[in-house]
């Protein structure tokens, strides 16, 4: 989230000294990320050592932390794991938040920072050992299964009904409806194509694994010494692998000179692998509707003086600006 919370910093430090035996200097709230129900912070312990604040309320995946810790353990270098508390335990209860704490590493995101070509050949094998490893059902009993839902296409929708007829008074609100106004034929043929491909594929139902499901550049953190890492892991799912593969060289993934470059280097590293052209298209076209659903509710819905605001306008925007048609990409 880009607000800092509603909630006292000295009851995070508190958290942090009585689950983690944390003694801490100074807390510091970073604005990042699009998820509206986590926060991030920096920490300094009274020892100078930086650490990884992030709280997380409403939905917890348990095996958002669970599967990381268990990822790293069996040397998956490329995942940071999660710092246990007193008790042992991977998370602590701070209402209405979970407190989870991580070492802090200082780098760059993949929009931030163009990766180099031997970062994309290891992006591809961290992510085929992610794909391939056997991970125990204890850690995985949250994780929901991809059912194709047709939720954030019938918020489109109604977005699209909303902008037709009604008349907004906040500058910004009426920019964003000239803008999915002048879009909504393309809007519309995207609606129609990801509803033909959900329903093709509920009756395919083809195999699923365990898919981090939001691997664009955004989550992909490079440390000041070049290592890289694959970071929140909040929207584990069991999926066809094309819902993880559909990032690479598509325009949704981060900094690339070309997408054929891009994905011929990630494939260097991951090995050939076939798969299904409708799952990769479907699972596009539908994160496309879902950004466009999230943007236009956080600018129609959040306080005007939020900086969410004009940021999810710029993002949106960038949607459309990097494709042709978005069915293209």
């Amino acid at each position: 989230m880009l607000e800092k919370p509603n909630i006292d910093d000295q009851l995070i430090v508190s958290c942090l000294k009585e689950c983690h035996d944390l003694p801490i200097q100074t807390l510091t709230f970073l604005p990042l990320g699009a998820d509206s129900n986590t926060a991030v912070y920096k920490a300094i312990s009274k020892e100078s050592a930086p650490y990884f604040v992030k709280l997380r309320r409403d939905h917890f995946l348990q095996a958002s932390v669970l599967v990381p810790k268990f990822l790293h353990d069996q040397g998956i270098k490329q995942v940071i794991p999660p710092l246990p508390n007193r008790h042992g335990g991977l998370w602590s209860d701070l209402a209405p938040f979970k407190l989870i704490l991580y070492p802090f590493v200082e780098g760059k995101n993949g929009f931030e920072i163009a990766p180099t070509a031997q970062q994309r050949i290891e992006f591809g094998k961290a992510l085929k050992q992610f794909h391939t490893i056997s991970i125990p059902t204890a850690f995985t009993e949250d994780v929901p299964n991809e059912i194709y839902t047709a939720v954030y296409r019938q918020e489109t929708h109604n977005l699209l009904e909303r902008f037709a007829k009604e008349e907004f008074q906040d500058p910004l609100s009426q920019q964003l409806a000239i803008f999915i106004n002048r879009s909504r034929s393309e809007i519309q043929n995207l609606l129609e194509k990801t509803e033909f491909f959900a329903q093709e594929l509920q009756a395919k139902q083809l195999p699923a694994i365990l898919c981090h499901a939001d691997m664009h550049g955004w989550n992909m953190l490079i440390d000041t010494k070049g290592q890289f890492f694959i970071v929140d892991w909040d929207t584990l799912v069991f999926a066809p692998k094309e819902r993880d593969l559909m990032f690479i060289g598509c325009g949704l993934g981060g900094i690339t000179p070309s997408a054929e470059e891009e994905t011929a280097l990630f494939y260097r590293g991951y090995g050939q692998t076939e798969h299904s052209p409708m799952a990769m298209s479907y699972f596009k076209y539908e994160r496309v509707i879902q950004d466009i659903a999230a943007f236009c509710e956080t600018i129609l819905d959040s306080n005007e003086e939020s900086p969410n605001r004009p940021w999810a306008f710029k993002t949106l925007k960038s949607i459309f600006s990097t494709t042709k048609t978005l069915t293209e990409i």
